[in-house]
């Protein structure tokens, strides 16, 4: 038995809720931000047999892909401004940071 935690882009996460479902796949959503950009993510807690780890992982992949975004950096609040960027800079948004971890016992009530 395994746990997924898979943090994706809000935007991906209605279609990986969707692709989830569909596969049979039960999943506990939790609204997240993240820390680099400070924008919307949304992290799915997934249990499943460590038989069904492969095809998890390829729905994740199918439905969750990086872009490219402008944002308007955060300025500094107390820190260093010479590294401070007051423009938008071009980043790469999106994709899927999934972490697969063991499970001891699982109950389901």
């Amino acid at each position: 038995m395994k746990l997924v935690v898979a943090v994706v882009q809000d935007q991906d996460s209605n279609r990986l809720s969707n692709a989830l479902t569909k596969n049979n796949y039960r999943a506990t959503k939790l609204a997240s931000t993240g820390g680099f950009l400070r924008s919307g993510n949304t992290t799915f807690l997934i249990g499943t047999d460590d038989s069904l780890i492969p095809r998890l992982l390829e729905i994740i992949r199918e439905n969750c892909r990086s872009r490219e975004q402008m944002v308007a950096p955060v300025s500094p609040m107390g820190g260093n401004a010479d590294s401070y960027i007051p423009y938008p800079v071009e980043v790469e948004v999106g994709g899927a940071i999934v972490f697969v971890l063991p499970i001891e016992q699982f109950h389901h009530f």
